[in-house]
């Protein structure tokens, strides 16, 4: 499984989410920044994301590492971020 792949799996299954996926062919780890996390629980956000891959998890994708963020979260943290 690529990148790519995993993008397209969770973009398609969590409408109106951005996604981006890093990752080595393994091994991923997918920030996926949508409202609709908004209010709910880590737990339930990752359950969300985990629930968009299905079969491949396990599978073709050995270990994920999901960071889940709202619109405005995700704009608070990149202005955290040193380039």
């Amino acid at each position: 499984m690529d990148n790519e792949a995993i993008k397209e799996m969770i973009s398609s299954g969590i409408l109106e989410s951005e996604v981006y996926v890093d990752g080595d062919g393994s091994h991923f780890v997918a920030r996926v920044i949508c409202d609709s996390f908004e209010g709910m629980s880590l737990i339930k956000q990752h359950k969300m994301v985990y629930a968009t891959l299905g079969d491949s998890m396990g599978a073709a994708i050995h270990a994920l590492s999901i960071q889940t963020y709202t619109r405005a979260s995700w704009k608070k943290s990149q202005a955290f971020q040193v380039s």
